[in-house]
């Protein structure tokens, strides 16, 4: 279990079809996480919430025992009291859904959900959750631990039905998410985006001014404070799917030096980023 460092997304080992830790913060304990996407597809399956998050449909209220899916390549973010909480996270890669087995249930996980469980079937996906949480970490490969991901996914697709959220088209269909691809899309191409504000509002074919106003209503950060935190969400991908140092890490993201890189990445994560990668290759969840 990690706690007090959150990162997403974690490493689908090479050969596995799917990855799965437990998450889990105290009162008070500090906590961040910035708009970002994965190239996997991930439920959270929540313990303990209250707070917000902010997807493709909008804006929505979290609350104990909810889940969220997020498809691939869409942005997402949460916003969470000072509460403790916790939940499970659960990537797998998009071709589980392209699976047979799964050819009933594929059309219902087409974009971003915000999903709430019958009272009466909260318990039930709570206990495949920790009979797929104890299968994953004996041998995520074996056949019960594949067949088990299948049946949380099939039981969610069923019983869950979506929170209705607070704005009535979904941020990426709009005209204004649209304007922004350029730039976007170099966020989900690239590990480090060096374009200046200006060079930014450029390829969107906007004045610097109304570029930020705009990126920061879709990021809800300013567009220095979200370059800073897509390399640092870089580095924790490169520090726990690579063998890279740490020196050739900062320099692969263009931070100024090694130094540099490391106050950064402690700022962020309150760990240095060798503390970040012993937690990873010591299996510490």
């Amino acid at each position: 279990m990690i706690q007090g460092v959150y990162c997403e997304p974690y490493c689908i080992e090479q050969g596995d079809e799917f990855e799965f830790h437990h998450v889990e913060f105290a009162d008070n304990e500090a906590y961040d996480c910035a708009t970002h996407f994965h190239e996997v597809h991930e439920f959270i399956i929540f313990e303990k919430i209250e707070g917000s998050y902010f997807y493709s449909q909008g804006e929505s209220s979290l609350k104990d025992s909810d889940i969220v899916f997020t498809p691939a390549a869409e942005t997402h973010n949460f916003e969470c009291t000072a509460r403790g909480k916790s939940w499970f996270i659960v990537q797998f890669k998009p071709l589980v859904l392209e699976t047979k087995n799964m050819s009933n249930v594929r059309a219902f996980f087409d974009h971003g959900l915000h999903l709430r469980l019958p009272a009466r079937r909260i318990n039930e996906i709570q206990q495949q959750v920790k009979w797929l949480y104890e299968s994953y970490h004996h041998d995520p490969l074996s056949p019960r631990s594949i067949t088990l991901l299948n049946l949380l996914i099939c039981t969610i697709a069923e019983y869950a039905t979506s929170v209705e959220a607070s704005q009535s088209q979904p941020i990426t269909r709009s005209p204004l998410y649209e304007k922004m691809l350029p730039v976007i899309n170099q966020f989900k191409n690239s590990t480090a985006v060096e374009l200046s504000v200006t060079e930014a509002a450029e390829a969107c074919h906007l004045s610097p001014s109304h570029f930020s106003r705009m990126f920061k209503h879709i990021f809800r950060v300013n567009y220095s404070e979200y370059t800073m935190k897509h390399k640092l969400y870089s580095a924790a991908r490169l520090l726990s799917q690579s063998g890279l140092s740490v020196t050739q890490i900062s320099y692969e993201l263009n931070f100024s030096s090694p130094s540099h890189f490391i106050s950064q990445f402690k700022k962020h994560f309150s760990v240095t980023p060798r503390q970040y990668r012993t937690s990873f290759s010591s299996k510490a969840w």
